[in-house]
């Protein structure tokens, strides 16, 4: 008796249908989420340019081929290059993620929906110069922020309750599949091209987690969402041609995404898609940290300015007990030497040791001038993490999304400083209000790197008024990133 395995087509799987008849027919009408995608508009545009002061970010600038000129191409924030959608889309997401400076989401797996602003900009003002050039109507900048509002929240809702990384397989898979869904439709692809698009970014051979983990910690983790979101593109831009799609890609027996890697197991999903991620999404505002570790880093600077009023220095310190969740102690505890800037901010003992001795963390103090110093390592050495079962959880419950961290400093002589608790940082949509002003001080700082006041100021005008920002063709407000 033979046996045989049917070739006949299934329906698309409704992950991918859920995805694709989401970003075509939900509304946002959440005024809270378009706020804070301006919010995150202009935090994500900033980082970039601060990575831009970064040799080892700037060299990844630029066309493939030097002197490849794309009339009416997108261009590059704080750059003079103008680029084919597909390798604008790697340059921006790559100087966006560079510092690991840009928004956080916390889940069952980690990541940075703001790294699909790479391939949401780059499409649009692609579109946007060429719509005028051929006397079309421009896009408007809200239409950017409904893009990111979209990314957002199909990256973190596939994200509150599948891990990706239990299964060796980088976060950045959540942003290829989110940006190709969002750009396929501003590029105005039918619903069956998009199911194929989304398709096509799921069957895709995903990214490991290796760059991000000793001993192989590397800026990979740095380039990996430009990466991820120009694939997007390159994809959505093969489907609009009519390149056909994989309908069970995710659900085949043996040769789909479940069976193959993610261990046989289907996504679970916690809630629909509306526009929940922008609204809770998390901010780094004040330090260039993975964000495990930014609560602890709070504590740190806390506990620098106590141990000068107490006429303590980092010497006198025995031990340091950073009471903590699982997933920092997984992601970011680390013992040994650190290799390089990379290694460096995914280390909680080392973005705690920084601020202890120097009462500041900068992105310039991962690098091999600051990392030099020996009291760093020697206190390093003194810093022990403890899972606390309590934190674990409130990091889990979808009402609280805390990232605690709980810092003790035991001296040689025996005594103790009372314990420094931080629950939430001050990226955290619990402290929005307190952090709001921070971010736009962090963007100032950012625009102060690259421009002159005037062309500052502009770009301020337009950026803090959610109005005229919305209303503003894509093309123009990008062109007042032009260095």
């Amino acid at each position: 008796m033979s046996s045989y395995t049917s070739n006949a087509r299934t329906e698309f799987d409704q992950e991918i249908i859920d995805i694709v008849d989401y970003v075509r027919k939900f509304k946002v009408e959440s005024s809270i989420a378009y706020t804070t995608a301006r919010n995150c508009l202009i935090d994500t545009l900033g980082c970039g340019l601060e990575a831009l002061e970064y040799p080892a970010c700037k060299k990844l600038m630029g066309p493939i081929v030097p002197g490849t000129l794309v009339p009416n191409g997108a261009k590059v924030p704080g750059t003079q290059f103008q680029l084919d959608p597909v390798q604008a889309a790697f340059n921006i997401g790559a100087m966006i993620r560079w510092l690991d400076f840009n928004d956080t989401w916390l889940a069952a797996e980690w990541g940075h929906p703001s790294d699909n602003l790479g391939g949401i900009l780059a499409v649009a003002d692609w579109l946007s110069r060429n719509n005028v050039a051929a006397g079309k109507k421009p896009l408007p900048m809200k239409d950017v922020l409904t893009a990111m509002i979209k990314a957002h929240e199909i990256q973190g809702c596939i994200a509150l309750e599948n891990s990706f990384n239990k299964v060796g397989l980088d976060h950045v898979v959540l942003v290829k599949v989110a940006s190709t869904a969002v750009v396929a439709n501003m590029l105005g692809l039918t619903r069956d091209e998009m199911l194929n698009a989304v398709s096509l970014a799921w069957v895709d051979g995903q990214a490991l987690r290796t760059y991000r983990h000793s001993p192989n910690t590397g800026s990979r983790k740095s380039w990996a969402a430009g990466d991820a979101t120009s694939r997007a593109v390159r994809l959505a831009l093969m489907a609009k041609t009519g390149e056909m799609g994989y309908p069970s890609v995710l659900t085949a027996k043996t040769w789909g995404f479940y069976d193959v890697l993610f261990k046989g197991q289907p996504f679970k999903f916690q809630r629909k898609y509306e526009s929940y991620v922008m609204e809770n999404v998390l901010f780094k505002i004040s330090f260039p940290a993975e964000f495990h570790s930014q609560t602890a880093v709070e504590a740190a600077m806390t506990m620098h300015a106590q141990l000068v009023k107490a006429g303590k220095s980092v010497d006198d310190i025995k031990q340091i007990t950073i009471r903590t969740h699982e997933a920092c102690i997984r992601i970011i505890d680390k013992k040994g030497p650190l290799n390089n800037p990379a290694d460096r901010d995914h280390c909680i003992q080392y973005m705690v040791a920084v601020p202890l001795i120097f009462g500041r963390l900068t992105a310039a103090d991962y690098e091999d001038k600051v990392a030099s110093d020996k009291r760093i390592d020697v206190l390093r050495d003194k810093i022990v993490c403890v899972e606390d079962p309590a934190f674990t959880k409130d990091y889990h419950d979808p009402k609280k999304r805390s990232i605690a961290n709980a810092m003790t400093v035991e001296f040689k002589d025996g005594k103790k400083l009372k314990e420094i608790v931080v629950e939430y940082p001050v990226g955290h949509a619990r402290r929005r209000k307190e952090g709001i002003p921070l971010l736009e001080a962090k963007f100032k700082t950012n625009l102060a790197r690259q421009f002159p006041i005037k062309q500052q100021q502009i770009i301020l005008d337009v950026s803090l008024d959610q109005a005229m920002l919305e209303k503003m063709a894509v093309h123009e407000y990008v062109d007042l990133y032009v260095i």
